[in-house]
């Protein structure tokens, strides 16, 4: 396998690294116009539109808009269906995901000024969620987990759940968490016009305040499109790892790190950085006998040949500089000190510390969520979390004497600004 190796001592190695970053957009403009038709025709005709592209984009035959709806009790059946085993995994992971959520939930705050002010901010939860969930063979239970309990823990009233189901395929793996995170409702429709329902509303499916969950290049557009009109979560790109190694872990491990990666898609990237040659190069050929015993093998190879970095670095402080400048969905600080390098990074979207710490724990069952930053957005952006789920309103509760107090400063501004109306409105309270 042909995996590009780039010098950090390069002249121009940065600006090479910049062009070994970019990707293909997450949406493409020249699918605007097409997903601005399906948008539009779910905004006019609603319940009709939906089960066309029913039938059009699914092949999944649909008699009365009722049958949009995934019925509670099929929730369950899933439920009971899936192995003990499963159902196990599910509770646990579970389980922690909500563990860790409790903790980010912000809470209301106020305090007192001296002339009896009341300042605060109250905090509510977005009254409706839409969750999208990819469906078909290629269904992710993780993803219902990931965005429904954050929901829930944040006290949204309502969760609304869609979810494309080709040739009448349910997944009940899916289904069942759906069913454990007590999503209120599920609808068998995906895609652009999967959120446009949700965005506008029909007969059938709620309008929703606010969409989070993963989807395809026309599910991205789509909620790019529809930004304003709802609250979106985030439009992400193909998933990355970037693994900082100083050469003490075991290299099948590495190996392995690198295509849970790019076993995703061919799109995603997978970057290595070491100071050390020689531990480099015992990598590649883990990477060379493993490939032969991954059942999604042609995948990884273009993953990793097309978009795949091997960086030999100064010395670890300059992995970090070199990290810091990725800003990696995934960052994984596989050596001996993590906790040395860890205050050292500033851009990721989570960070895994130590040989133990593998992604794919992330990925299910640590508790973090694995919904995170791509594409180097790392830089202002954060995982998905609780908080995301919540409002933050001011409170100003001003007394008569706070209201003089300020007044005076409000009119000079408000002077300053030629809005007149505004100072006036100052000047009454000083009446």
């Amino acid at each position: 396998m042909k995996i590009k190796t780039l010098n950090s001592t390069d002249t121009d190695f940065y600006q090479t690294l910049s062009g070994k970053l970019q990707t293909d957009d997450i949406t493409d403009d020249n699918l605007i116009p097409y997903v601005n038709e399906i948008i539009n025709n779910v905004k006019k005709n609603g319940d009709s539109a939906l089960i066309d592209y029913c039938l059009k984009f699914d092949n999944l035959k649909i008699d009365k808009k009722e049958n949009l709806e995934i019925q509670h009790q099929e929730l369950q059946n899933a439920w009971n269906k899936i192995s003990g085993e499963q159902q196990q995994a599910l509770e646990t992971a579970k389980d922690r995901i909500e563990k860790y959520a409790k903790k980010q939930k912000l809470k209301s705050w106020q305090y007192d000024e001296s002339d009896g002010s009341k300042l605060g901010q109250k905090i509510t939860a977005i009254e409706s969620i839409g969750l999208y969930v990819p469906g078909g063979k290629a269904a992710y239970p993780s993803s219902v987990l990931m965005n429904a309990i954050p929901a829930k823990v944040a006290g949204v009233g309502e969760l609304i759940m869609v979810v494309p189901t080709p040739n009448n395929e349910r997944n009940n793996l899916v289904l069942a968490a759906a069913f454990l995170c007590q999503v209120d409702r599920v609808f068998c429709v995906g895609g652009a016009q999967a959120i446009a329902a949700l965005s506008y509303g029909t007969d059938t499916i709620p309008k929703v305040d606010k969409i989070v969950g993963p989807g395809n290049i026309y599910v991205a557009t789509a909620k790019k499109l529809l930004f304003g009109t709802v609250g979106i979560d985030m439009i992400a790109g193909p998933s990355e790892i970037l693994i900082i190694s100083d050469g003490t872990t075991n290299p099948d491990w590495i190996a392995m790190d690198l295509f849970s990666q790019a076993e995703h898609d061919e799109k995603a990237q997978s970057i290595l950085i070491c100071p050390e040659d020689n531990y480099m190069a015992k990598v590649k050929q883990s990477i060379d006998k493993l490939i032969k015993t991954m059942p999604r093998a042609q995948i990884i190879k273009k993953s990793l040949n097309d978009r795949g970095l091997f960086i030999k670095c100064q010395n670890l402080d300059d992995a970090c500089k070199i990290a810091n400048f990725v800003a990696a969905e995934h960052l994984e600080i596989s050596t001996k000190n993590p906790a040395e390098l860890v205050d050292k990074i500033q851009n990721a979207g989570a960070i895994f510390m130590g040989s133990y710490s593998a992604e794919v724990f992330g990925d299910y069952v640590a508790g973090p969520n694995h919904v995170l930053p791509t594409s180097g957005t790392a830089r202002f952006s954060s995982a998905l979390g609780v908080y995301d789920f919540q409002k933050r309103t001011s409170i100003i509760n001003l007394s008569k004497t706070g209201a003089k107090k300020l007044s005076t400063t409000a009119i000079t501004l408000a002077e300053g600004e030629g809005l007149a109306a505004h100072a006036e409105s100052a000047r009454y309270r000083l009446k």
